[in-house]
């Protein structure tokens, strides 16, 4: 992800597991906000709000697993998106 990236308020419906391998994020879920850097994890349930973004001027890589099959729900619209890494 590019500095300043962010995706849209999504759930999914696979639990997903975030694994930063450079840079950071931010996860914002119902729960509250948090950074993640190498290191770290991040856990997050299926059918949990969540919205991911860069955190600080670098990229960030991260290594994302997952069932194979997710599918994300926006959260403003309810679109239903499948997702091309996740066959």
């Amino acid at each position: 992800m590019e500095p300043g990236a962010a995706g849209p308020l999504h759930a999914m419906d696979r639990e997903q597991l975030w694994v930063p391998l450079s840079g950071a994020i931010t996860v914002t879920t119902d729960d509250g906000t948090r950074r993640i850097g190498p290191g770290r994890a991040a856990i997050l349930p299926a059918g949990e709000n969540r919205r991911i973004a860069t955190s600080g001027t670098a990229p960030a890589e991260v290594l994302v697993c997952m069932a194979n099959g997710g599918r994300a729900t926006v959260a403003d619209t309810g679109e239903v998106r499948p997702l091309h890494w996740a066959g």
